[in-house]
């Protein structure tokens, strides 16, 4: 009698990093060849644990060292509690856990809750991550979603075209320390929508098809010129993570040469403890010359690895590419070239990172900020502010946006000149960076037109050094406006609403005489008046308020 695993194939499908380029893991997909065998699995929580089973013992055929992800129905794992098998199946197959995503899929329409989260907190504890699959396109409850608290969310492509859905998905991804993946991805326009919607995976047709063999090899469209700059206080080191090749610190150095010289695309092996904990790191080309010279293999290869490898450079999972090039810069410059380990929060190695993929996309990141400069204050200009404004409005944060200029411009450049109404534009953008703190952002917009971001407990330092100083231009006086809006948490919902806020406030400010400040209160009406004083022609009825 003909069982179902006889007629039953797996096939591997590449999850791509859209920063580095490098294939992430790989998604096992079951391929029947008769059959609809995943539609019994959806009614059998049996059935459906041992296609997981099935998956990584497939994998295992194929000595795939990447990250792999398992496919899993949310009632599956409500009903079994947990799926103890498969704990066993990758054991048995020289994997550990958290090599493993658990892809929890739809149908969540009655799928007892609490059921489905214990068994959540279960497999966490055995050292899965996981993931949930198919949001967008299947049933999943929000409230369900944060509650899950996954490492990964599989976005469906079909909501690409709708953009602010899927930004509002990364937003919710970071609060959540997750990241965000597109599943589906089919044409190269796709892709630019992902990647600028902040996605940090993705997979699809377009990248390699799901296919027998592992893909060597994926395409990965180039960076679009007009592709968002990284943020200005560093990428998250989350994505640059590439699949770590990990092996017991009891291995020995012929272990490790083995892997090496099977894989040519590994960098380096990082050793660990039971728990996963990285104790030595072997880089790959001190460590092959080390076996290749005279007596080498005789003299090492029986023996641990260990001996060979370096104290592992480690970074936290929530590090900054900044971070990690600190990292890098201690010690000798022969370990420059190191993979850093990056460790979730139990300290147990999730992937490395490599030199080369932060300085490329750092660069990037400084070609486009310098794209944006304005030649006259180098400083950058409103969409540098404006992209920080929203990344507060998205964490929570109080917020002050100012508006500066200066009074009767056009008429300082007809009685003084340009020239000196340039350096005069060039000493207001100089006085604004220095008095600028950590957390402050100056920009300048055109003209004599200045934005600055600012905590609230950081505007008056600012508002003091440039209302306070004597302004001139060839000699002539010359007075400067600020307008500020506070905006405190969910008082605006993005930088625009924060913009039509702000705009009355520089018209009430331009209204006044001499150094003047107006300052209001996004979602109350009315402003109060710091600096200045009315015009002649104004009335003097409200001297504190309008």
């Amino acid at each position: 009698m003909h069982s179902w695993t006889d007629t039953l194939r797996f096939a591997f499908q590449p999850v791509v990093n859209l920063v580095t380029g490098a294939v992430a893991g790989l998604e096992i997909l079951a391929r029947p060849e008769t059959g609809d065998i995943l539609a019994e699995a959806r009614r059998d929580p049996e059935l459906d644990g041992r296609l997981a089973v099935s998956a990584i013992r497939a994998a295992a055929r194929r000595e795939t060292l990447l990250p792999l992800h398992v496919n899993v129905f949310a009632a599956t794992l409500a009903d079994l509690g947990g799926l103890t098998p498969l704990h066993t199946a990758v054991r048995e197959a020289g994997r550990l856990p958290w090599e493993v995503t658990v892809d929890i899929g739809p149908p969540y329409t009655h799928v007892p809750r609490q059921a489905l989260l214990e068994a959540v907190d279960a497999l966490r504890s055995q050292g899965f991550r996981i993931s949930a699959d198919g949001v967008g396109d299947g049933d999943v409850p929000l409230r369900l979603l944060t509650d899950l608290a996954p490492d990964l969310v599989k976005l469906d492509a079909s909501l690409l075209t709708r953009p602010a859905a899927v930004r509002a998905m990364r937003t919710l991804c970071e609060q959540l320390g997750a990241l965000l993946s597109v599943e589906g991805v089919e044409t190269e326009f796709q892709c630019t929508a992902a990647v600028t919607a902040g996605a940090q995976l993705a997979q699809g047709e377009l990248f390699a098809p799901p296919a027998r063999l592992p893909a060597a090899d994926v395409y990965v469209p180039p960076r679009s010129p007009g592709a968002a700059p990284l943020p200005r206080s560093g990428p998250s080191v989350r994505q640059f993570v590439r699949p770590a090749a990990l092996l017991p610190a009891t291995a020995s150095a012929g272990h490790v040469r083995a892997l090496l010289t099977g894989s040519p695309e590994v960098s380096g092996v990082v050793l660990v403890d039971a728990h996963g904990v990285p104790v030595r790191s072997v880089h790959r080309s001190r460590f092959l010359l080390s076996m290749s010279g005279r007596y080498g293999h005789a003299l090492y290869a029986d023996r641990p690895a260990a001996k060979l490898g370096d104290v592992p450079r480690t970074v936290g999972v929530d590090a900054t590419a900044w971070e990690v090039l600190d990292v890098v810069a201690v010690g000798g410059r022969d370990r420059t070239s190191d993979d850093v380990a990056v460790v979730d929060r139990y300290g147990r190695c999730v992937g490395v990172v490599r030199l080369a993929d932060l300085v490329r996309a750092l660069a990037e990141s400084r070609v486009e900020e310098a794209a944006g400069l304005n030649p006259l204050t180098r400083l950058p200009g409103s969409d540098a502010v404006t992209g920080e404004v929203d990344r507060r409005i998205a964490d929570g944060r109080a917020f002050a946006l100012s508006w500066l200029d200066v009074d009767h411009f056009k008429q300082v450049n007809d009685g003084a000149g340009f020239a000196a109404g340039d350096e005069l534009i060039r000493s207001v953008g100089r006085m604004l960076q220095r008095s600028a703190s950590d957390s402050t952002r100056v920009g300048h917009i055109g003209g004599d037109d200045f934005l600055i971001l600012a905590d609230p407990e950081g505007l008056d330092p600012v508002a003091a050094s440039v209302l306070d100083a004597p302004w001139s231009a060839g000699g002539l006086p010359v007075s400067l406006s600020l307008a500020t809006v506070l905006c405190m948490p969910g008082s605006v919902t993005d930088h625009r609403q924060a913009a039509a806020w702000l705009a009355p406030l520089k018209k009430a400010a331009k209204a006044l005489r001499g150094a003047s400040w107006v300052l209001g209160r996004a979602g109350m009406p009315g402003h109060e008046v710091r600096r200045g004083s009315a015009a002649a022609t104004a009335s003097a009825a409200h001297p504190g308020r309008a």
